[in-house]
């Protein structure tokens, strides 16, 4: 399986979906990371963010992409939209992680508008949230179990955000998971709310026309 998640920022990936993937990666899955923007309008210059989000996706094993958009200019239309489809052909992603579109942030609202966009074609679109989003309200549950504590460990990376600046509360993540796993009753969970998904039944034990056949009354001679 080959895996797109996009963020607008250095560390909002790893923040809205990172256990999920992780749990991709430990299953053989390609990932890529499409960064919109360099972040550089946050509490560290924008080199020391790159680095950061480097540093985060050598860890899951990811390839990176960056939109290079402007921090807090992420554009709504077609630039955006063309860069996601960039991406899009380059990596053949089938699953597609992106931001929850109602959100406080511009940036984080044209990312998933444009993200909307780009994968129009695409069968699995998932919406992940953000601690700026509104009236999230999740129907999908990833049981991530296992891949938290590895999660945090994505995070660290972003060491301006998580341990300079105090901006993400470690502690926090690891309770939204228990308390995402208690709303989609497992112990540990990554919460999505759902623009499209292919529902797979599993492999099939022989094809169609033979299953069918199976269905239909044996012909009486």
């Amino acid at each position: 399986m080959r895996v797109l998640a996009i963020g607008a920022h250095p560390d909002d990936i790893e923040l809205g979906c990172g256990a999920t993937l992780l749990a991709h990666a430990a299953r053989g899955h390609e990932v890529s990371l499409l960064v919109m923007t360099t972040g550089e309008q946050g509490p560290q210059l924008a080199r020391s963010r790159t680095l950061e989000q480097e540093d985060a996706a050598r860890l899951l094993g990811a390839d990176l992409y960056w939109g290079n958009f402007e921090d807090g200019a992420v554009p709504q239309g077609r630039a955006a939209v063309a860069a996601i489809e960039a991406v899009l052909r380059e990596t053949q992603a089938e699953v597609v992680y992106t931001h929850y579109g109602r959100d406080t942030h511009q940036d984080h609202r044209a990312t998933a508008e444009a993200t909307l966009a780009a994968t129009r074609r695409l069968p699995t679109v998932l919406q992940y949230e953000a601690p700026s989003s509104l009236g999230f309200a999740p129907t999908v549950y990833v049981n991530v179990e296992g891949f938290v504590e590895a999660k945090i460990g994505l995070l660290h990376a972003h060491h301006s955000q998580v341990v300079r600046n105090g901006m993400v509360d470690l502690e926090a993540i690891e309770a939204q998971a228990r308390y995402r796993g208690f709303n989609g009753r497992m112990k540990q969970a990554e919460a999505f709310m759902v623009e499209r998904l292919e529902f797979s039944l599993g492999a099939p034990m022989s094809t169609p026309e033979e299953e069918l056949a199976l269905l239909r009354p044996s012909e009486q001679h």
